[in-house]
């Protein structure tokens, strides 16, 4: 019988530390699932937080795209400015030449090439403004 009791002692401690290796493990496995999801809350809120940057990004790189396209629209190549710059300035400086004939009351300035109407002439204009 002392050998039984000996078992069933033996027994009964076994299955203590059974439970109690259960316990810690269950623990575990829940200290394990909380910290998986306190992990997947922030990658979720991380994400959002992204997308949402992302998203503003986008708007104000389309919002800088837009303001650059209507401003190349309003100001003319710098290029194209001076050209017409450069012509205004000769049209004024010649104007004093050619306003009395402008007026018709003077003849063509100096260096003016009058062209002689002949038929020649107009037939080869006309199959100009026809091509």
């Amino acid at each position: 019988m002392s050998s039984y009791l000996a078992q069933e002692v033996h027994l009964a401690r076994r299955h203590e530390e059974i439970l109690s290796q259960r316990s810690v493990l269950l623990q575990q496995m829940e200290t394990y699932l909380g910290d998986k999801k306190t992990k997947k809350t922030w990658q979720t809120q991380a994400a959002d937080a992204a997308r949402k940057r992302n998203a503003a990004l986008l708007n104000d790189i389309e919002a800088a795209e837009k303001k650059l396209q209507e401003r190349m629209c309003l100001l003319p190549h710098p290029d194209t400015v001076n050209l017409e710059t450069l012509y205004w300035a000769s049209v004024e400086e010649s104007l004093p030449k050619w306003e009395q004939f402008l007026l018709g009351r003077a003849e063509a300035p100096v260096g003016f090439k009058k062209l002689k109407t002949t038929k020649q002439n107009l037939s080869y204009s006309e199959e100009d403004s026809q091509n």
